[in-house]
């Protein structure tokens, strides 16, 4: 095969069996998982399950209560609310999320994204721009972590700024009333790496839930059982506020040898309002405890649960515990009061979704939004992120994709009843994205948000006619970069690359950066600069372990703005700083390692020919959607019988089409690029060890199974 080493890690059977009684799961999908490094149910249940529920809730952000409340007050004093996104994908889509919302809430709202000359994030232009027309709320999305200054001025002017960012933070946070960012220290929030749309989502989730009886509710769960082995009794409890668990106390309570006076459980109690499963179960337990003299006002959850959930009607609480889905990947989750607190929240939910027949839709349409922020932004497909995908896809697929992305598919030839997040990610995101890089980014916007269907087409034809000229920008800057970018390694200990050059138009710098890292395997810097200002703008694609917002960190005082994530950032400057910051950057590489590139290709599984059947081929649907941190499929299967071999192409026949035969099946399959082997290495009636993808094909409403071969040489068993 080629010069590439393809590898295919030992597992150990114990855990591959373990991972299927556990998961009830194949043993060729446990062996993927062990072998993927995915072996906690906190990581595999992101992977076999697609219901919202198990995504976390906007009240684990620790400040998303005050973000709710400044919200609602300005709704109710009819104040002017001011949305400030970014330009990309995931600022426009931060913006259509959050706009819409407050709309449908009443709220005198505005939106406003950067123009073509403006820097990243939030301007003292906007600000003051705003603040002439007396309004007092900026809502920031997708940017403001770092406008500690803009922030300031805007505070000095009356001003409230609520940010929602997801960007690393610096380490001066801006003096906003509140900060909704999961990657700050005290965030609460258990996953860090959502996109801004994310964030926006999550922030127009508990508006809706604040819309609620059950918005601030405070109650407690309370579980009582007689611990016969340790003679005693155990007592669990729960605190929840907006369904988020603020409390809990696990007594062990031994009659006669423990005081009352000594218990925390009294004080728990005092003044809540306390569920438990069976009330007459409980109370004689407590009596057993504290006697008659102490009298405990107790409701009763089963009675309302079984309104909504009849099966449950007559379950005990240990049954509810078996029944958990998610105790079954959450070892914290697999008690009795876990259990409850879980129901409690299902409950909830439906009561809450049965009164508000719209919400699940508009959820949905927010989650289409969700999902190209998260491919767009790379964000990793772990975790929450791969429900969002997930349900954003099904949604564009069987609801029908939202205003806005219905007419842009049209435009773009795309069949949603069909689509990938390889199609997001290849023709959807870009024609998005070309809008902002082009200095248009209000177009992008005004195609999510209007109401007007005509002129939905009419954006999403000139949408395309910008993606045309930004491939043709991207195309020409590259070619007039390659050679002084290569050239510029040496300058840079061959561990960065870095090209200056003012015919780069700004809004394709990062893509062009991520060009030249692609080519040269190293972190590389693209900066441009307009005759018209002195200020220079560039952008920074990383790998190797160089995590991109520390370097720029170090270099800071360089600086007008900069910031980003770990391997994607920006930053601008003065052009009378450029040189001395350029060679302090040769500096700062010099004593930075990189990480070795992977010399080794990993294989997820190997497939004997006989075991390469359809069912294989359902993988796809628990590995979708495919992206950082959770790349597509890479399978091996060796001794597999070639039937059928022909050249395709739409001009000429540079690509190969074959037909494997396993001797139950037939196989398509696709070797692109390949198309001069035939007859030279690869014949009819041989056999071959392959290296593929597995994909499906769609074509005229038809779907068919298929292998894109990656790797392909001629098998010892001939």
């Amino acid at each position: 095969m080629n010069d590439k080493k393809w590898i295919k890690k030992a597992v150990s059977k114990q855990q591959i069996d373990f991972l299927c009684s556990r998961f009830n799961i194949s043993q060729l999908l446990a062996s993927i998982l062990v072998r993927r490094n995915k072996t906690e149910g906190n990581q595999i249940l992101y992977y076999l399950e697609n219901d919202l529920r198990f995504q976390h809730s906007p009240f684990c952000f620790s400040s998303m209560e005050d973000a709710v409340e400044r919200i609602l007050q300005a709704k109710e004093e009819g104040e002017k609310v001011l949305i400030f996104g970014d330009s990309d994908v995931d600022g426009v889509t931060s913006t259509a999320i959050l706009y819409d919302y407050l709309s449908k809430l009443g709220i005198d709202v505005q939106w406003r994204l950067p123009s073509a000359d403006d820097a990243y994030g939030l301007s003292l232009e906007a600000v003051d721009d705003f603040a002439k027309q007396e309004g007092t709320l900026i809502i920031t999305v997708d940017c403001g972590i770092s406008n500690y200054i803009e922030i300031n001025h805007a505070n000095e002017l009356g001003i409230d700024v609520i940010v929602t960012d997801h960007h690393n933070p610096p380490e001066q946070l801006p003096s906003a009333i509140v900060i909704v960012d999961p990657k700050t220290q005290d965030s609460g929030y258990p996953f860090h790496d959502i996109s801004g749309a994310a964030v926006a989502y999550k922030l127009v989730s508990a508006l809706r839930f604040a819309q609620t009886d059950f918005y601030n509710a405070e109650i407690c769960l309370l579980e009582v059982s007689a611990n016969e082995k340790e003679k005693c009794f155990d007592v669990d409890c729960i605190k929840i506020r907006n369904l988020v668990k603020i409390k809990e106390l696990h007594e062990k309570i031994f009659l006669g040898q423990t005081s009352i006076y000594d218990l925390k459980l009294p004080y728990f109690l005092q003044g809540q309002l306390i569920y438990v499963w069976d009330s007459k179960k409980t109370i004689s337990l407590l009596k057993d405890i504290f006697g008659n003299g102490i009298e405990f006002n107790l409701y009763d959850l089963r009675a309302e649960v079984s309104n909504v959930i009849p099966s449950l009607k007559n379950k005990t609480t240990k049954q509810l515990k078996n029944l958990s889905q998610i105790a079954k990947y959450i070892a914290e989750s697999n008690s009795i009061i876990e259990s409850l607190y879980n129901l409690y929240v299902t409950y909830c939910k439906k009561i809450v979704s049965s009164k508000n027949t719209d919400q699940l839709s508009d959820e949905k349409k927010d989650l289409q939004l969700v999902a190209l922020a998260a491919l767009a932004d790379i964000m990793p497909m772990q975790d929450e992120n791969r429900i969002f995908v997930r349900n954003g896809i099904e949604s564009i697929k069987k609801d029908r994709p939202r205003p806005g992305l219905a007419e842009l598919f049209n435009a773009l030839n795309i069949m949603p009843p069909h689509i990938t997040s390889t199609d997001l990610s290849w023709s959807v995101i870009p024609a998005l994205n070309a809008a902002g890089r082009l200095g248009q980014s209000d177009l992008a916007l005004k195609l999510l948000i209007s109401k007007d269907a005509k002129e939905r087409e009419n954006l999403a034809a000139t949408i395309c006619n910008l993606n045309e000229q930004r491939k043709n920008l991207v195309a020409q800057s590259f070619f007039k970069i390659h050679d002084s970018a290569r050239e510029s390694l040496k300058s840079y200990s061959n561990k960065l690359c870095v090209s200056v050059d003012d015919s780069i138009n700004k809004g394709v710098t990062g893509i062009v950066a991520a060009r030249l890292m692609g080519e040269f395997g190293v972190p590389s810097i693209v900066i441009t600069y307009s005759n018209d200002n002195d200020v220079c703008t560039g952008s920074m694609r990383s790998c190797r372990g160089l995590i991109a917002t520390k370097f720029l960190d170090s270099l800071g005082d360089f600086f007008i703005n900069h910031g980003g994530h770990d391997f994607a950032a920006g930053f601008s400057l003065h052009k009378d700083k450029l040189d001395l910051f350029m060679k302090k950057s040769q500096e700062q590489i010099r004593a930075i390692m990189l990480e070795e590139e992977q010399a080794n290709i990993e294989v997820d599984a190997e497939i004997p020919p006989s075991f390469l059947n359809p069912e294989v081929f359902d993988l796809i649907d628990i590995f979708e959607p495919y992206g950082s941190e959770n790349r597509e499929l890479l399978l091996i299967t060796k001794g597999i019988l070639v039937s059928d071999a022909m050249t395709v192409g739409k001009r000429e026949p540079q690509h190969l089409k074959l037909m494997f035969d396993t001797g139950k099946f037939k196989i398509p399959a696709m070797y692109w690029g390949q198309g001069e082997r035939l007859r030279k290495d690869i014949s009819v009636e041989k056999k071959y060890d392959i290296i593929y993808n597995i994909s499906r094909n769609y074509f005229n409403g038809i779907v068919t199974n298929q292998i894109i071969i990656k790797d392909l040489t001629v098998s010892e068993s001939n």
